[in-house]
């Protein structure tokens, strides 16, 4: 079986060395070169035809971001431009808006330096659980040629969806769930919105703290609703929405006066905080199973099970296709066990969206006697 074929590009030698070290010890891959800068990043593309790019961000000569610009405008070589691109970010304001910057250049993903870890072989450590499952997630493991967007494992065919145990309710309150390739996502289906939505919306991207403060920023300059970082406590509001921050869950809480916002550390789910699947079944217990639920891109199954909860409630699920996700695991798990309502392509969920929510009328307020919105 073909190892995955890496370039690592850093313009430190010591985390040259250890991202180095850490790959060469799976036996899945294998590191076919470095480079201490963009400019010779690109220049060893069609050398080298690796799989898969780690790029550091701040680097002399060609930057990270510039880089990725280049690689996707196809410089270094025919047949170079898509190949999957993973930055490595320090968990700075600088370090998120740099790392917002490049994933919008066309970078796929992201890992974070190991920060005051005492060792190398913490740093080691590090690296190895964040890096090694997204290089496999992104190259489809086992590799495919470099340039090639690989397919999710898997060429099984969708689930037709599980016949429903509950009437179809009308949605009250749209919740999402993405992660490998979701900024991107979200970037293009939030805007196609218009303020005017008349449902809340609550969001969950895994992404650390300090970056999702700066993507729901991000996100807000971009779109006709308004996209506020999550924080305790906030009533819900049509025409909002609120994005889960990183390392706390976000969940629906019913008070006396109305559905609001609530944060939590409950324990990580799916490996993730903030997770989807707790998002979702909140959602369903305060609107009473009225829930439009969406399933973008990423990598894991986090949000199968809150699908299930949605869609055993009488709520609705869309997902993303196969072949307009970066990583089609969280999307694709949730197709296979049955939950999926329907599959679309990227451009076309927000048509979706709109036609799911035609009819319904903006609720501001839900009393807490109510038993959920109808």
């Amino acid at each position: 079986m073909d190892r995955i074929k890496v370039m690592v590009v850093d313009d430190s030698v010591v985390v040259r060395k250890i991202v180095t070290d850490v790959l060469s010890e799976d036996p899945a891959i294998e590191v076919v070169g470095t480079a201490v800068n963009g400019k010779v990043a690109v220049s060893k593309l069609e050398q080298l035809k690796p799989d898969l790019v780690t790029m550091d961000i701040e680097m002399p000569e060609m930057n990270g971001i510039e880089a990725v610009r280049a690689i996707r405008a196809g410089q270094g070589g025919s047949g170079r431009s898509r190949v999957p691109i993973i930055m490595f970010s320090t968990l700075t304001e600088r370090g998120a808006s740099a790392t917002l910057d490049a994933l919008s250049a066309g970078a796929n993903d992201y890992v974070t330096k190991p920060a005051n870890v005492g060792s190398v072989a913490q740093s080691m450590e590090s690296v190895r659980q964040q890096l090694i499952p997204k290089i496999k997630a992104l190259t489809g493991r086992p590799a495919t040629p470099a340039g090639h967007r690989a397919p999710a494992p898997a060429a099984l065919p969708p689930r037709a969806p599980a016949p429903r145990t509950a009437p179809a309710r009308k949605p009250a309150v749209l919740v999402i769930g993405s992660s490998t390739g979701g900024p991107e996502a979200l970037a293009r289906v939030l805007p196609a919105l218009p303020a005017s939505l008349p449902v809340p919306i609550l969001l969950v991207q895994h992404m650390p703290p300090v970056f999702t403060r700066q993507f729901a920023q991000r996100l807000d300059r971009l779109c006709a609703l308004r996209v506020v970082e999550a924080v305790d406590g906030t009533p819900l509001q049509p025409g909002t929405v609120h994005l889960a921050p990183g390392d706390r869950h976000l969940v629906v809480r019913r008070t006396a006066r109305g559905l609001q916002t609530a944060l939590t550390q409950d324990p990580p789910e799916n490996f993730c905080r903030p997770a989807v699947d707790p998002l979702f079944r909140s959602a369903v217990a305060a609107y009473d199973g009225a829930v439009l639920g969406l399933v973008l891109t990423g990598m894991g199954s986090d949000g199968r099970n809150g699908a299930g909860a949605i869609r055993e409630a009488g709520g609705t699920v869309l997902v993303q296709d196969q072949q307009t996700s970066v990583v089609w695991g969280m999307p694709g798990a949730v197709t296979q066990a049955g939950l999926a309502d329907e599959v679309l392509p990227l451009d076309r969920v927000a048509e979706a969206i709109h036609r799911h929510l035609s009819g319904v009328a903006p609720v501001t307020a839900v009393p807490a006697t109510a038993g959920g919105l109808r």
